[in-house]
């Protein structure tokens, strides 16, 4: 049996899809951060059957929920403090993402005014369909 150690204060992203965990750790910079990473793969899990776990030992405030909840909003954020969890937190698909994605038509303002903000706003929230605030261009999946 794996044993990764309790954490005194950050949060733990669980039941993240199995796979998915290294590019949740590249999307939210965490190879920029100084403080302990831990990444658990595929873990077994009765709900999920499989799953990834990532825990964080610094504040909730150096990740961007948004980015998280566009990635997968069916993870669970555990807030931890003095290794007890003190909150639970559920993402939703956030309505719109600031410079995350990037507007892949060649024609779009955004290619053209690089300093322009890349912003997409999330038009079907059953097919989980983002389009470009300016040219709206659909965006395609991760």
């Amino acid at each position: 049996m794996l044993n990764v150690g309790s954490l005194k204060e950050g949060f733990v992203l669980d039941h993240i899809q199995a796979g998915k965990s290294m590019d949740i750790y590249n999307y939210l910079g965490l190879d920029k951060l100084d403080c302990q990473v831990a990444i658990i793969k595929n873990a077994k899990s009765n709900k999920m059957g499989r799953k990834d776990i990532i825990k964080i030992e610094c504040s909730l405030d150096v990740i961007n929920l948004d980015i998280l909840g566009y990635i997968d909003h069916n993870i669970t954020v555990n807030i931890i403090h003095d290794r007890s969890i003190v909150e639970k937190k559920q993402l939703m698909l956030p309505k719109t993402i600031k410079n995350v994605l990037k507007c892949k038509n060649p024609r779009c303002i955004t290619s053209i005014e690089q300093e322009l903000d890349q912003i997409f706003i999330l038009t079907d929230k059953t097919k989980e369909i983002y389009r470009c605030r300016y040219c709206e261009e659909k965006y395609s999946n991760l």
